[in-house]
């Protein structure tokens, strides 16, 4: 049996620099907390608290003493998380996704022209997700930003009025162009509305590869962590293109009747699983298939 470990998968460029700086930073300190989990993977956040790292919620914030140093992650924080860091003397090492970093500008620019306008900012997003939660503190004062998950969600939207229209950096790319044509259909003047396709095409270009890799192999293992949504959207690609697609968190979860059969078999995974952590499973993957030929 042949199995193949995904060259496209695990972590995008914004986790590569929130792991790094936390490795660098931990290196220098005894102690760092990160605001949220740096990545939605079990294993990866267990082998940085092994190297000191702690993980604090918003309302653990406030209470650190003064000079504590929190990393802020790659999917960003609006600007009343800084102001409360400032308040408290905190050290912020910030480890902002840039292409997130420059969404939030946008968008903050964005509800400037649409407050003198009258419009509003529409942004395409998983409602209460911590990147739109980023994204939509950057509107200072005037009307809040609205956040759509599809078109249901429009109803709320007056389409008299002019409209910038967004996308969270991890969307779906035909969701959005979906959403783009239905707000332009519904516009009682297509000038006053402006659509920007904001979707990172790092992680967006990995659905078509994903699918041409999972529909050249007999079994696909998909490892991601249970709270990664970019996971589970990841993860109904594979199985849209291989019906024996099976998603795993670590290779504990690996019955050995998956590969009866197999000649081929491929392990991917989310932007948010490390790259240890698949070549972990495909050996397991290797040590179940040989069990099962030999049975």
């Amino acid at each position: 049996m042949e199995i193949e470990i995904d060259d496209k998968s695990g972590f995008c460029f914004g986790v590569v620099n929130a792991i790094g700086l936390a490795e660098r930073s931990l290196a220098e300190n005894t102690c760092v907390a990160a605001l949220g989990d740096i990545v939605h993977n079990r294993l990866e956040m267990e082998r940085l608290e092994g190297l000191g790292l702690s993980t604090i919620t918003h309302a653990q914030l406030a209470g650190l003493h003064d000079g504590a140093a929190v990393l802020i992650r790659a999917h960003g924080e609006p600007p009343s998380t800084y102001a409360i860091a400032r308040q408290h003397d905190l050290r912020i090492i910030d480890a902002t996704c840039p292409v997130v970093a420059a969404l939030q500008r946008e968008v903050a620019q964005a509800h400037r022209r649409m407050t003198d306008e009258g419009g509003r900012v529409v942004i395409l997003g998983k409602k209460g997700h911590a990147e739109v939660v980023g994204l939509t503190g950057q509107a200072a004062g005037g009307a809040p930003v609205v956040v759509v998950e599809n078109a249901e969600d429009l109803a709320v939207i007056d389409f008299a009025r002019p409209i910038y229209f967004l996308s969270q950096t991890t969307q779906d790319l035909a969701l959005f162009a979906q959403m783009s044509d239905e707000i332009m259909r519904r516009a009682e003047r297509s000038e006053t509305v402006t659509v920007r396709d904001t979707i990172c095409r790092r992680v967006a270009n990995r659905e078509p590869h994903l699918r041409a890799f999972a529909a050249r192999h007999d079994v696909v293992v998909f490892v991601s962590g249970r709270k990664s949504s970019n996971g589970r959207v990841l993860y109904e690609v594979c199985l849209s293109a291989n019906p024996r697609s099976y998603m795993v968190e670590d290779e504990s979860e690996l019955p050995a009747q998956w590969f009866a059969g197999a000649r081929t078999v491929g392990v991917c995974g989310a932007t948010s699983t490390p790259r240890w952590l698949m070549e972990r499973v495909a050996r397991a993957c290797v040590l179940l298939a040989t069990a099962k030929i030999s049975d």
